[in-house]
């Protein structure tokens, strides 16, 4: 897909910071790592990769906004238009070894995001997606799941961790969810979870407690797959709240209803 110069802009941009994070998960052992609080930890290479996507984004768009996770937000002359970025989804998958992390990039304008990018460098997959051009991987289209039937569907979520006050709330769902599906997956990071939804490799996701830097991006490339996505409280707003239900449309009122019971 020919994408617009934006794009361009974040999918090169992903790519470099990818190169350098996929280089220091090779030598995942020697990785300064200190404490960001409980069960929640920041790698130098974390700040390294934010600092690179800022430097690169900035440079090619001098005007626009910046939020990342890592620093404090950046106030653009362009009050209109913001990068929101996450530099490394999936962060304790990264110290451990595991190859299931994120380079996440998403572009926000008038408070809509319009575009973005999700990069998993070990297994050098881009889902990348701007409104109203559908959803790719690499050189592919994305669509949706087809199947229509919560028993033979595969959900994803994420797991509370560290005595986070969510815990009861998602024990709730995994009570009422695992007999009426195939199977639920806990892999760690949001922004795959969403673009696995776009691929088809998931057929729904839901969280809780997230930050609008682990979504924004695959909220865009899962809805330009044909995703449906909500809030989970009807009242809520899913980028100010973190919450979000996510499927393909034959079976989002199913599972909407038995993850909004709580």
């Amino acid at each position: 897909m020919a994408g617009s110069a934006n794009l361009n802009v974040m999918m090169k941009t992903a790519r470099k910071a990818g190169r350098a994070l996929l280089k220091d998960f090779g030598e995942v052992e020697q990785l300064q790592v200190s404490a960001k609080g409980p069960g929640d930890f920041v790698s130098r290479a974390d700040r390294t990769a934010e600092e690179t996507i800022r430097e690169e984004l900035l440079h090619a768009r001098p005007t626009y906004g910046f939020l990342g996770e890592e620093g404090k937000e950046i106030e653009g002359a362009d009050p209109t238009r913001r990068w929101i970025v996450d530099p490394l989804d999936g962060t304790t998958n990264f110290l451990h070894g595991l190859p299931h992390w994120a380079v996440s990039i998403a572009l926000e304008h008038k408070g809509q995001i319009v575009a973005g990018v999700v990069y998993d460098p070990a297994k050098d997959e881009m889902f990348y997606a701007e409104k109203g051009g559908g959803a790719w991987l690499n050189e592919s289209r994305m669509r949706v799941s087809g199947r229509h039937r919560m028993i033979e569907s595969i959900f994803a979520t994420g797991l509370p961790f560290a005595g986070r006050s969510d815990l009861p709330e998602t024990l709730q769902d995994l009570a009422r969810i695992l007999p009426a599906c195939a199977g639920v997956r806990r892999f760690g990071a949001a922004a795959l979870d969403l673009a696995y939804v776009a691929a088809g490799r998931y057929d729904g996701f839901w969280e809780r407690k997230l930050h609008i830097w682990d979504i924004a991006a695959g909220l865009i490339i899962a809805r330009e797959a044909g995703a449906m996505i909500e809030p989970i409280r009807a009242d809520g707003d899913i980028l100010a709240d973190g919450e979000v239900i996510c499927s393909n449309a034959p079976i989002f009122d199913s599972f909407a209803k038995v993850i909004r019971k709580a």
